[in-house]
């Protein structure tokens, strides 16, 4: 099967590490694990810093948004939006936050007649000074 690399270049944060974005297998494309990095900045959104850089406090609706808003960008390039998603993976730091981010979430998918599933767990880190993230598989089909 031929796969083919979905990189929406600078209109999306570049990767933190040796992955695409996403990848077209067939009518499936799967997306890598989307952070709340600002493409132009680089800079998490929802944060407040103290004067050294370190994370004070963190608000995962502005954390939802910003992953859910990446995730629509990787989305738009390969020519889909939210409707053709049909499972996601969210990775939150704090289960604490599952209400919070569920109502953002819940948002993103009001005009969805059919929403994809999903698998919500926690997790002890996450890639640079992300509490969310989240992965996802859409169909071209």
């Amino acid at each position: 099967m031929i796969k083919e690399a979905v990189n929406p270049g600078q209109a999306s944060p570049s990767p933190l590490g040796a992955y695409s974005h996403a990848l077209r297998v067939g009518d499936l494309l799967f997306i890598s694990g989307q952070g709340c990095r600002d493409p132009k900045t680089g800079v998490e959104c929802g944060l407040t810093l103290d004067e050294k850089g370190q994370v004070l406090t963190y608000d995962i609706e502005e954390q939802t948004r910003g992953v859910l808003e990446n995730l629509g960008v990787v989305l738009r390039h390969a020519g889909l939006d939210y409707s053709d998603l049909v499972d996601m993976t969210v990775f939150l730091h704090d289960m604490q936050d599952f209400e919070r981010y569920n109502k953002v979430y819940a948002g993103y998918f009001a005009g969805v007649a059919v929403p994809p599933t999903r698998t919500t767990v926690q997790v002890a880190r996450l890639p640079g000074r992300n509490y969310i993230e989240i992965k996802a598989i859409a169909s071209f089909g």
